[in-house]
């Protein structure tokens, strides 16, 4: 065979395998874990063998009661093996539920630990013919091996399936000596019967029936062992996924990432609903400049505190940053969260940015002065770009009003422009101050005029009530 054809061969092989493993196991996870993703799924272990302990505790409890209110045999020598076996076993998971809680559990004693369960529940059936005065294949028939599976079924709430594999095979290999002893302190064959009304009414060895118990310990291993290797995959996807979804509230807006993840439907190219809202574009004056005389880490610093505090006071007024763009903001009320006051609430977020533009010296040694446009009407809400690389934003043509208000103001001299719809829907109130009409303006790009108002904030003693609302929330940001 040349080394192409072999190069075929194992190709085959291992997409076979491939195959066969997603088909028993489920797709296959990334085979490299982000830390922190490895880091959560500790802890959920971490989370699970705490209940793991606390439920081994239940059922030593529970049989040692059991054992307590049940008739006894007398025993002339005085040798109660089962109550030490028990109380070995108490002590046992009381010191490895310490050891859990103080994150000291380590890989060899937890491994060391599962043999010692089953091993321990081994001893505990051993010495019942012991405790009763009985052939040692008296314990063969002991109900007391149903534990086993109960074991085995806890250690799949770790989601490891090693754990499983080793509590099963332990179990396995324990009965097999168990059945073995029976056999050889018994006196060999002699105590071997085919016979099962005799087996089960004496003390006599069915072998097959011991077999069975040894298969169903393996098939349940087997069964287990596949199931939570399934879950396990799920789970690491799950927790991916969970902290990707998390990360993706950080680059986008949390409102924004959580419609995105939980849409019913993937999101394609093209795909959004009108809505009647208001939009608020933000732009800091004379920013190329001041980035100019910065160093980059210095410019970095200062957009971080700009908008960690126009972030806090956009949130307060119920508006989420839909997009950013240099220094530049886009933000909507109405259009991902409902509010039914979004154009009085975009004004308010405006009034509220200027009151700390003009009293927040930032770490350059000055301040930001911020211009805004607004306008309210119906837009459009949903993913623009391809299927691979998608934006989710607004657009629109009174999306593009508000953009090209935000930069009327430095024709004007002001900080806020809004449209005549944006001032009809935000009413009469009196944290607001009196709109100036600006007449009728030819935005760029349309061909209809649009009647247009600047909003100067009112300058007294003391503060307005949006003034007193912003300050209280950029000094929590």
């Amino acid at each position: 065979m040349s080394n192409k054809d072999t190069h075929l061969h194992d190709r085959d092989i291992g997409s076979m395998k491939s195959t066969l493993s997603a088909f028993l196991f489920g797709k296959n996870a990334n085979s490299h874990l982000p830390e922190r993703v490895q880091s959560a799924i500790e802890k959920q272990q971490y989370e699970s063998e705490k209940l793991i302990g606390w439920v081994q505790l239940l059922l030593v409890t529970i049989f040692a009661s059991l054992y307590a209110i049940s008739p006894k045999t007398v025993m002339s020598d005085g040798i109660h093996p089962v109550p030490w076996a028990l109380g070995l076993y108490y002590l046992f998971t009381l010191k490895r539920l310490a050891l859990t809680y103080r994150n000291k559990l380590s890989t060899w004693f937890l491994t060391a630990s599962v043999i010692a369960d089953i091993g321990l529940l081994m001893v505990l059936i051993w010495s019942f013919h012991i405790q009763y005065m009985q052939p040692a294949s008296f314990y063969l028939k002991a109900p007391t091996v149903l534990y086993v599976f109960i074991f085995i079924a806890l250690r799949s709430l770790r989601f490891d399936p090693r754990y499983i594999l080793i509590a099963g095979g332990t179990a396995a290999a324990g009965w097999i000596i168990l059945t073995g002893y029976v056999i050889w302190s018994e006196g060999g064959k002699s105590m071997i019967t085919r016979d099962y009304v005799t087996y089960l009414t004496s003390n006599s060895i069915l072998i097959g029936a011991e077999i069975d118990k040894i298969i169903a310990i393996l098939l349940v291993t087997a069964v287990l062992t596949v199931a939570v290797m399934r879950a396990k995959r799920s789970f690491i996807r799950a927790v991916t996924d969970e902290i990707a979804a998390r990360d993706l509230s950080r680059f986008v807006s949390p409102e924004i990432a959580d419609r995105i993840t939980h849409a019913e439907q993937q999101i394609r190219p093209g795909d959004g609903e009108a809505v009647n809202a208001t939009v608020m574009f933000t732009d800091i004056e004379g920013f190329s400049s001041i980035a100019e005389k910065l160093a980059p880490k210095e410019l970095a610093t200062m957009l971080n505190e700009y908008f960690t505090e126009t972030n806090a006071v956009i949130s307060h007024f119920g508006g989420v940053i839909t997009q950013f763009e240099g220094d530049a903001m886009l933000i909507t009320f109405n259009a991902v969260t409902p509010d039914t006051d979004h154009a009085l609430n975009a004004v308010r977020t405006a009034l509220a940015i200027q009151e700390l533009a003009n009293r927040r010296i930032y770490s350059h040694g000055g301040q930001l002065k911020t211009r805004c446009g607004i306008n309210s009407g119906e837009i459009v809400l949903g993913a623009v770009g391809s299927e691979s690389r998608l934006t989710f934003t607004v657009h629109g043509d009174n999306v593009n009003i508000a953009s090209r208000l935000e930069a009327l103001n430095k024709e004007f001299g002001t900080y806020i422009l809004a449209t005549e719809d944006t001032v009809r829907a935000c009413g009469n109130h009196d944290d607001i101050p009196a709109w100036t009409p600006r007449g009728d303006v030819t935005v760029r790009g349309r061909e209809n005029p649009t009647k247009i108002f600047s909003l100067t904030p009112i300058k007294i003693t003391g503060h307005t009530p949006v003034q007193d609302t912003a300050r209280q929330t950029a000094s929590r940001a």
